[in-house]
């Protein structure tokens, strides 16, 4: 019930409806249990899609699990991570090709913009640690 709750709130979100209730519904839930199932999830998802598709993903869960983000970006980060890991879709994207990615792009994109400055250096260097560590260190990064 909580993710379809989250859910539910990132798309109050995007269309700008009131969420006040909803947040209300998720006052006591389980944080560290519903991050620790997603981190689960990710990994699979992430070697299924590559290193740069899994970067985002892995940004938005270490800024979610960050004891200073608020509960509000913890549950639009949550419901963009399920919706984007998830077989589910409103727009499949078996059926509809490229319009099928668009709405977890929107979820993704409409959550990086309110949680972006929430993405340390210390953030980016646990993602490209777990990136390293999926994947390999086979990406050196070249500076002039």
């Amino acid at each position: 019930m909580t993710t379809i709750i989250c859910l539910t709130i990132l798309a109050y979100c995007i269309m700008g409806k009131d969420i006040r209730s909803l947040l209300e519904k998720l006052k006591e839930t389980d944080w560290r249990g519903k991050f620790d199932d997603l981190y689960r999830k990710l990994q699979p998802y992430a070697l299924k899609t590559g290193r740069v598709a899994a970067k985002p993903l892995l940004q938005f869960y270490y800024v979610m699990v960050d004891e200073k983000t608020g509960t509000l970006d913890k549950v639009l980060i949550y419901a963009a991570i399920f919706y984007t890991i998830s077989p589910v879709s409103v727009i499949p994207s078996a059926v509809y090709q490229l319009l099928g990615v668009l709405d977890e792009g929107a979820a993704v994109l409409y959550v990086y913009k309110k949680i972006k400055e929430k993405i340390t250096p210390e953030i980016n260097a646990k993602v490209e640690n777990t990136l390293d560590e999926w994947f390999g260190a086979e990406y050196e990064i070249v500076k002039n």
